[in-house]
C-alpha cells in the first residue's frame, strides 16, 4: 500500500522535536551565506548567481538521466540574466524550456503556483512534446492512456515497480489540494514547505514527464521564498544529484510508508547540511 492509498492521506506529520533540531542550523547556514553574499560586489555577486543557475539546471536534468549542454546551458541564463560573458553558444530548444522554467521559479518566487503556471513549466520542458521516443501530453494532467503511472527499474517485461501514483481520475482534485496547501498554509516554515512539496508533488505525479525536475524547481521556489530574494547562491539539486540513490531511497521507503515523514524531511535537511555543505560562504 502507498501513502496515497492510506485513510489518512495527504495529512502529513513529522516530529516537531527532530526535525526543529535539523531546521536551525539550516536556517543560521542561510542567513551567514547571504550575508557573506551581499559583502561581495555586484559582479562576483551575479557571477554566483549564474554559477548556481547552471549547476541546478544540469544537475536536475542529470538525476532524471539526461545530460545537458553545459555552455548552453550557462549562455542561456546569462542572456536571460542580461549578463554579458562573451562568446555566448546558441542553446537549442530543450535547454531554453528547462532554463525558463528554473528561472521563473527562482526569480517570480512571490508569484502563486497555480495549475495554469505548472502547465507552462511542463510545456516549456517539453517543447516537441515527446519524451525521447514517446509522444507525451504536455500542459496538461496525465491521462494514463498507457497504463498507470509507475517508477520501474530493470529490463522491459522484468522490471521492479518501486511506486505506483494514483491514478489519473483522481489527479485534478489531488492537485487542488496540493495547490491550496502550497499557498495556503503559512504556519510551515518555507524550508520544510520545500521538503513537504518536493515529496508531495512527486507523489502525485501528475504529468506524463519531468515530475521529478518540476518538484525541484517548486522546493527551490519555497527556498527562495524562505529567503525572501530571488538571488541563488546554492544548488539543492547538485546535492541530490550526488546523493541520488540515497534520493531515490528514501523516496520509495517514505511513499510505502505512513503519513509520519520524519525520515524524508530529515534528509531533505540534511542535504542542506551535508558534508560538502550546500549552504557554505564562499
Amino acid at each position: 500500500m502507498y501513502i496515497h492509498e492510506l485513510e489518512d492521506w495527504p495529512r502529513f506529520h513529522w516530529s516537531a522535536e527532530r526535525i526543529g533540531e535539523l531546521l536551525a542550523p539550516v536556517r543560521h547556514r542561510q542567513g551567514r551565506l547571504i550575508g557573506h553574499m551581499e559583502a561581495l560586489g555586484f559582479d562576483l555577486q551575479q557571477e554566483a548567481v549564474l554559477g548556481t543557475l547552471t549547476a541546478d539546471v544540469l544537475k536536475s536534468s542529470e538525476i532524471e538521466g539526461e545530460r545537458l549542454d553545459a555552455e548552453q546551458v550557462r549562455s542561456s541564463l546569462a542572456r536571460r540574466l542580461g549578463m554579458d560573458i562573451g562568446g555566448l553558444k546558441p542553446a537549442d530548444q530543450n535547454v531554453e524550456g528547462v532554463v525558463e522554467l528554473v528561472l521563473d521559479a527562482t526569480r517570480h518566487y512571490q508569484q502563486d503556483l497555480t495549475s495554469e503556471r505548472l502547465f507552462a513549466w511542463h510545456a516549456s520542458l517539453f517543447p516537441a512534446a515527446r519524451s525521447g521516443m514517446t509522444t507525451i501530453r504536455t500542459g496538461a494532467w496525465r491521462d494514463d492512456s498507457t497504463g498507470p503511472m509507475q517508477a520501474v527499474s530493470g529490463a522491459m517485461g522484468k522490471g521492479r515497480v518501486h511506486f505506483e501514483a494514483p491514478k489519473a481520475e483522481r489527479v485534478d482534485r489531488e492537485m487542488r489540494s496540493f495547490l491550496d496547501r502550497f499557498e495556503g498554509d503559512r504556519t510551515i516554515d518555507s524550508v520544510l514547505r520545500a521538503g513537504l512539496a518536493h515529496l508531495w508533488f512527486v507523489t502525485i505525479h501528475p504529468f506524463d514527464d519531468g515530475n521529478g525536475r518540476i518538484a525541484r524547481a517548486i522546493a527551490d521556489m519555497s527556498l527562495t521564498r524562505s529567503e525572501n530574494s530571488p538571488q541563488r547562491f546554492y544548488s539543492m539539486s547538485s546535492q541530490i544529484r550526488q546523493e541520488r540513490n540515497a534520493y531515490y531511497d528514501v523516496l520509495e521507503q517514505t511513499q510505502k510508508g505512513t503519513m509520519d515523514v520524519t525520515r524524508w524531511m530529515e534528509w531533505f535537511l540534511g542535504c542542506l547540511t551535508a558534508p560538502s555543505k550546500v549552504l557554505r560562504s564562499p
